[in-house]
């Protein structure tokens, strides 16, 4: 039995980053049923360095 969780992340926040990769296409045909492993790790690898650099007292640019 699947369990469903509550996302941290926006669906929008998650459209923008795929358009941003250049995958947004295959997710909005098909889901991420569709979008490989190595694309989502990407997606969760930009989320975290969006999230870096928007912490208060962030030096990161």
């Amino acid at each position: 039995m699947s369990r469903r969780r509550n996302s941290i992340m926006s669906y929008q926040l998650k459209e923008q980053i795929a358009q941003e990769l250049g995958f947004a296409g295959t997710l909005q045909q098909e889901g991420f049923g569709g979008v490989s492993s190595r694309d989502c790790g990407n997606m969760v690898k930009m989320a975290i360095e969006l999230a870096e650099r928007n912490l208060p007292g962030s030096n990161m640019t």
